[in-house]
């Protein structure tokens, strides 16, 4: 298992935690000089916020640790593509790389819909790689509306 294989299951973790809770299981992890120093999960319906996506809880957590609300030095991984939201975020906190699971077709900002992390007219891109762990992320996702649908 590779460095990016490893640390996408890290944020699968996450992503099992928020299913736990009743939400969209999407997680997060930041590292930093081969570390994890924060990790996030999808706590909207938990805190009744449509703030509370796994990428924002990550990012605040990895300022909080290394103290500044530049994350220059880091890696994102998230097991899904992130939305437009989300996306600003990472190129406001100058994130370099993001490591995505599975893309989003109906609300990705990372390839799918628009690409926010690469455009050449924001003063900060980022490197993308996709598909890491897809088959994982994508089954995890979609077991979740299956069940939530057959709820209703």
């Amino acid at each position: 298992m590779n460095a990016d294989e490893y640390y996408m299951r890290q944020a699968i973790l996450q992503a099992k935690k928020a299913a736990k809770n009743e939400d969209v299981p999407i997680g997060c992890v930041i590292v930093y000089q081969d570390r994890i120093i924060a990790r996030g999960y999808n706590k909207r319906n938990k805190k009744k916020t449509t703030l509370a996506h796994a990428e924002l809880d990550a990012i605040a957590k990895a300022s909080k640790v290394l103290g500044d609300w530049r994350l220059e030095d880091c890696t994102m991984y998230v097991t899904l593509e992130p939305c437009q939201m989300c996306a600003g975020a990472i190129v406001q906190a100058r994130i370099p790389k993001v490591v995505i699971g599975c893309m989003n077709p109906k609300a990705g900002c990372a390839g799918s819909i628009l690409n926010l992390l690469q455009m050449r007219e924001f003063n900060h891109q980022a490197e993308v790689v996709r598909g890491i762990r897809e088959q994982e992320c994508s089954m995890m996702l979609s077991e979740f509306f299956r069940k939530l649908r057959s709820h209703i």
